[in-house]
């Protein structure tokens, strides 16, 4: 909670006394433009929750103006200690959610408007802090820069058989699968990528896996996003009403020969994730096609069939 500073609290005590009111939350302006009082610095008068008030001679003025303020409706006046505990740890997630995606500056600002909640308990509060407190690691935050500028780089991958991979990215972007961070991009290599042709630039890469220190600029052309391969697939039983459509999804309806039928056209980037997601659907899902994204699925099932034979 803010206090009001020694060079006006006797007049602004006295006018709480006389309304009752003890904690102003104060737009930075007023809806007609006009400041409550001239601007002054810090040296010659105090500044509280956007108000800025001069020097205790004037106070009298400042809190006639506050008064008519009020009854215009200019000026809101309310608590800061009425946010539910609900809505206090659906914020945290969303840092959390923010943070895995790679989202920092927009996590740091949920994270900051926390921090000035009196109703913030302790043991969240300690958290925050430490949370603000932490730098982001100085690769990543080269990494994300060269993304927001839209800059091609190479960086040094480390692969989980502890080889050491160079890689030209020219597009890039953070997410978040499986509980780890990812830098999904485009790269100019493709050797060593099991993918099918069509998607082989594109690189799912783990961010633990960056060591320190390995990443450089370069001379490429910057690229609009990842390559796409468009596939359909079937929706049966209750995942056809289940089914939610996702950001990637060109086509979402029904078939009209078979009304329990769902027909998904989607635009893939990736085959290893795109069967994760499907396997669990078992039968409730059918993908039909292009031919080679198919077949590709039918040896994975054929595979895993296999492993329970007798």
């Amino acid at each position: 909670m803010h206090g009001f500073s020694p060079t006006i609290a006797p007049g602004l005590f006295a006018f709480a006394g006389a309304f009752g009111v003890f904690i102003f939350v104060v737009e930075e302006e007023f809806a007609g433009g006009g400041a409550i009082c001239p601007t002054v610095g810090n040296e010659d008068g105090a500044i509280h929750l956007g108000m800025k008030f001069a020097q205790f001679e004037d106070v009298g003025v400042k809190l006639v103006r506050v008064v008519e303020a009020i009854a215009r409706r200019e000026l809101l006046l309310g608590r800061n200690n009425d946010w539910t505990d609900t809505r206090i740890r659906a914020l945290q997630q969303a840092i959390r959610s923010l943070t895995d995606t790679g989202q920092m500056d927009e996590a740091r600002i949920i994270a900051k408007l926390l921090s000035e909640r009196s109703e913030f308990p302790m043991p969240l509060r300690h958290e925050n802090e430490r949370f603000l407190e932490t730098p982001m690691a100085p690769w990543r935050v080269e990494i994300e820069q060269y993304i927001h500028r839209q800059m091609p780089f190479q960086l040094t991958y480390q692969d989980a058989a502890d080889r050491l991979l160079t890689f030209t990215i020219r597009f890039a972007c953070t997410t978040f699968r499986e509980k780890r961070q990812y830098l999904e991009c485009w790269c100019d290599e493709t050797d060593g990528n099991r993918d099918l042709p069509a998607l082989q630039h594109n690189w799912t890469l783990r961010l633990d896996r960056i060591p320190d220190a390995a990443i450089s600029t370069t001379r490429r052309q910057w690229r609009d996003g990842l390559d796409k391969l468009e596939v359909e697939m079937h929706l049966f039983d209750g995942l056809a009403f289940a089914y939610r459509p996702r950001p990637e999804d060109q086509i979402v309806t029904w078939l009209e020969d078979s009304p329990q039928t769902r027909r998904v056209v989607r635009r893939i980037t990736n085959t290893f994730w795109f069967f994760r997601e499907l396997l669990p659907h078992g039968k409730s899902c059918v993908l039909v096609s292009p031919p080679e994204v198919r077949q590709r699925f039918k040896a994975e099932v054929r595979s895993l069939y296999e492993l329970y034979q007798d």
